[in-house]
């Protein structure tokens, strides 16, 4: 109730700031939700660097860490226009267009390298960021969110034996409760904010996320034991308002997509930087041991993931396939 009446009150404050002229400048509002500070650094950036190339035409007012909401209430003001810019993860987008489907397919990376390739490629992300044009707004960018691996209260994974039967959490996504349950676990599908509660009393054995979750969510407090499995990488996606873009002049959007590529590669750089702190963070500090494991015999106990999936994604899968190892890549269903 309370964050609701806190946005709403925010969101007609703003609104009377119109997109156009903020005394002699273009206002553009920008709101995300709590982010890791690689993502807060690449969208600090974002305003940073228009403003100063704009010559202060434009000038970005930030509504940051949940403000106005979480990532859907964010999209969803993004589709009015009440925020300009905002930044969520492709999982939540899954909802709003299918074809975001394709990240959440388990053990789709090898590894970074090929992972950041298929994101860097215009060819494979332009069809994804334009499938939600016709209900508002379009993907323009993606920042890494690292890949999602397990971690574990009372014991490591180092089979798939160790999943089978153990409660896990997971996002509330169709294809992560599907992943789960063909590795034998039982997938608990929750908020993140009730995790550290929930491995505490036992009411779940473990979590996947990434590496930020030992320390930013203090998760290693109460689950020592972290697998790098990495069975999924889902990158979080900037958005812009479609009604957004068609109030800028052409120069406007173009500088606007140019600061916002740029800021693909600061966060990056930011994410590769503070992954290192958080690692050794989690080990000095939480005592969490990392694990290697072969992932082989789990990806293969999901494929009948690939042999199912709808048009949109099967089309998106094709095209990432492009980029992967032949041996990488599964057959997918007509």
């Amino acid at each position: 109730m309370k964050r609701t009446l806190c946005s709403s009150l925010l969101v007609a404050m703003t609104t009377l700031l119109p997109l156009g002229q903020a005394g002699a400048a273009t206002l553009l509002r920008l709101a995300y939700a709590e982010n890791s500070q690689p993502v807060k650094d690449a969208l600090k950036y974002i305003g940073e660097t228009i403003e100063k190339r704009s010559g202060g035409e434009i000038k970005v007012l930030y509504f940051p860490d949940g403000q106005l909401g979480g990532e859907r209430e964010l999209v969803e003001l993004t589709q009015v226009g009440a925020v300009d810019i905002t930044k969520v993860s492709s999982g939540l987008l899954e909802s709003f267009s299918p074809v975001y489907g394709v990240f959440s397919l388990p053990y789709l990376f090898p590894d970074q390298a090929s992972y950041y390739k298929v994101m860097d490629d215009p060819a494979v992300m332009q069809p994804i960021y334009q499938s939600t044009a016709p209900q508002g707004f379009t993907g323009v960018a993606w920042y890494d969110s690292g890949a999602r691996n397990f971690y574990m209260s009372k014991a490591p994974v180092r089979s798939m034996a160790d999943v089978k039967g153990k409660k896990i959490r997971v996002m509330q996504s169709d294809t992560a409760i599907r992943s789960m349950k063909l590795l034998g676990a039982s997938p608990i599908a929750m908020g993140q904010a009730e995790v550290y509660t929930a491995l505490q009393q036992g009411i779940i054995d473990g979590a996947e996320n990434n590496e930020f979750a030992l320390t930013i969510a203090r998760h290693g407090e109460v689950a020592k034991f972290y697998t790098l499995d990495m069975h999924t990488r889902i990158p979080d996606i900037v958005i812009v308002s479609t009604l957004t873009r068609d109030k800028l002049t052409p120069e406007q959007q173009t500088l606007l997509q140019e600061v916002i590529n740029e800021s693909i590669t600061v966060e990056k750089q930011a994410w590769a930087t503070e992954m290192a702190k958080t690692r050794k963070q989690a080990v000095d500090q939480f005592g969490v041991q990392f694990i290697d494991i072969d992932p082989a015999p789990f990806k293969q106990a999901v494929q009948p993931i690939y042999e199912t999936l709808s048009p949109a994604v099967a089309e998106a899968y094709k095209r990432i396939s492009a980029h992967l190892p032949v041996a990488e890549t599964a057959a997918v269903s007509q």
